[in-house]
């Protein structure tokens, strides 16, 4: 196993990963917002929290509203207010809901409203912590179940939500890239389209992870908290978006999937990006895959989170 992989879970990269993030991504995107100046429609940022009973604890969440959901009411007056698609994104491991939007996201997504680039959904943004948006192998954190049975109902509830799977979207960067391939893999009767960017998709196996992990690998405790010390090989299965893309073949071909990753990406994670896309050449099932020049920075991000956004926006058939 490649040392540098070993590395990627440690706090050392938590704490590096959460500071590139705010500082690499606000600094190009204030600046636009400067340049662009205030004369124009803008959307705006909904945060909140959730008391989970599954969870048992609270929650944080944001959401991005564009301009139009704040518009004033159709005529006549008694016409329904318009509904919304809605692209849930999942941050990597050391950020959290706040992340995307207070670095400066929202600026980037209203100026690719204003260039005719973007139709109107919302992002809801949900606080992951470390848990790979999973259940964790000893059923102390089911955060799997509080997404799909507690938070999307309530968010779809709370907020002019359009209702059905056409309407829903999943997206994440890094752990959370690889929680939105898990998520929308294990359920494509939920979603219509996923994304993700340098998802980390792991190909070392359950034995090789146990022996790195023994071997002081920092990667071990975080492993250890989600998927068992030593991993539950059957949890990890159930999990595995290579073992999920072949258990949903029917479903998986109903799906917009569309995934990228630095061909220097620090972690490794390249490799497993690659074997998707050929998991999914083999099993006919279509896909938007690249691999760009690049490493695992928020530079990297950055540099594709137009393509990415574009994407969802001709998934939900909001720009043709």
């Amino acid at each position: 196993m490649r040392h540098v992989f070993s590395a990627m879970f440690s706090k050392t990269f938590s704490k590096m990963f959460g500071t590139m993030f705010r500082k690499t991504f606000a600094t190009p995107l204030i600046f636009l917002m400067c340049a662009l100046g205030s004369a124009r429609a803008q959307g705006r940022i909904d945060c909140a929290a959730l008391n989970s009973k599954i969870l048992k604890q609270v929650v944080h969440y944001c959401v991005y509203l564009p301009a139009s959901y704040s518009a004033p009411a159709p005529t006549p007056a008694k016409s329904p207010a318009a509904l919304y698609p809605v692209l849930y994104f999942l941050h990597g491991l050391g950020d959290n809901e706040q992340t995307l939007f207070n670095s400066g996201g929202m600026t980037l997504l209203d100026d690719l409203h204003r260039q005719g680039k973007l139709g109107d959904f919302l992002i809801v943004e949900p606080e992951g912590r470390r848990s790979f948006y999973i259940n964790s192998a000893d059923g102390s954190v089911r955060y799997s179940d509080f997404l799909i049975r507690e938070f999307i109902p309530q968010i779809e509830t709370r907020y002019r939500i359009r209702p059905g799977r056409e309407a829903r979207a999943v997206s994440g960067i890094s752990m959370g890239g690889y929680g939105a391939l898990r998520l929308a893999f294990a359920h494509p009767e939920m979603f219509s389209a996923v994304s993700a960017q340098s998802a980390a998709l792991i190909t070392e196996t359950p034995e090789q992870l146990d022996n790195a992990a023994q071997s002081g690998a920092p990667m071990g405790e975080v492993l250890a908290s989600v998927f068992g010390d030593p991993i539950d090989v059957g949890h990890w299965n159930e999990n595995n978006p290579f073992v999920l893309a072949k258990k949903h073949i029917i479903g998986l071909r109903k799906l917009s999937i569309y995934f990228n990753c630095g061909q220097d990406d620090n972690f490794g994670f390249e490799k497993g990006a690659a074997a998707l896309h050929q998991l999914l050449q083999k099993e006919l099932i279509a896909h938007e895959y690249h691999s760009y020049p690049g490493d695992h920075s928020l530079s990297y991000f950055i540099s594709h989170f137009e393509e990415v956004m574009e994407f969802h926006s001709h998934a939900f058939a909001l720009v043709h």
